[in-house]
């Protein structure tokens, strides 16, 4: 389920998910990595700084 409100410059677990070509257990993996770092929202429902699911896109895309 998606939150209903997600900040600017934020972005939800499965729009992360979507704009890294990946699925949401693969977000929690980086989170659990450490790689990507939650910056608000719920347990449940969390929420992502931009920049932080564009910077690790740009390492794939380099790669």
């Amino acid at each position: 389920m998606e939150p209903l409100s997600v900040p600017p410059g934020h972005m939800s677990a499965h729009q992360a998910a979507t704009t890294l070509g990946i699925s949401l257990g693969g977000i929690r993996q980086l989170v659990a990595r450490g790689r990507l770092v939650r910056a608000g929202g719920t347990a449940r429902q969390p929420y992502y700084a931009t920049d932080d699911v564009l910077a690790i896109l740009a390492t794939r895309v380099a790669a």
